[in-house]
């Protein structure tokens, strides 16, 4: 994540910095819950494929994870999904490529509008009618 700092952007890195295999959902909600709580406006989860860390992201309500294989889906999740959380997978999106589409993804904004809107503003919905229960798990 150094590029990023170097690019101007604070990094609160909450991530494994050994080779020791680690259980990826507790470092994916550590993230989603600090979207969640407001304590951080983007996150970006890395795992073996991004899979893993995707499903437990969006687990945590107000979280939006796109799994993000190229700079095309990092842009749409932007603009069309307001994703607020970028995963991505090790094994299978190779090094440039996952820094151009995290730039990418961290300098689009939202449409806002239209059909976006609409969808967002159902998302949201979903997880405000979620048992208080389920939300977190």
């Amino acid at each position: 994540m150094q590029f990023l700092k170097e690019a101007g952007y604070e990094v609160d890195d909450r991530g494994t910095h050994s080779e020791e295999s680690v259980d990826y959902p507790d470092i994916a909600v550590e993230v989603a819950q600090a979207i969640a709580n407001g304590d951080a406006d983007r996150g970006v989860l890395v795992c073996g494929t991004g899979i893993g860390q995707s499903i437990v992201a969006n687990k945590v309500a107000g979280v939006r994870a796109a799994l993000v294989h190229d700079v095309t889906v990092a842009r749409l999740a932007r603009e069309h999904n307001n994703a607020n959380v970028m995963c991505l997978g090790a094994r299978v999106t190779g090094p440039e490529v996952a820094k151009e589409a995290l730039t990418t993804f961290l300098g689009t904004e939202w449409d806002g509008s239209g059909r976006h809107l609409r969808r967002v503003e159902k998302i949201v919905q979903i997880d405000q009618e979620r048992p208080e229960q389920e939300r977190d798990t």
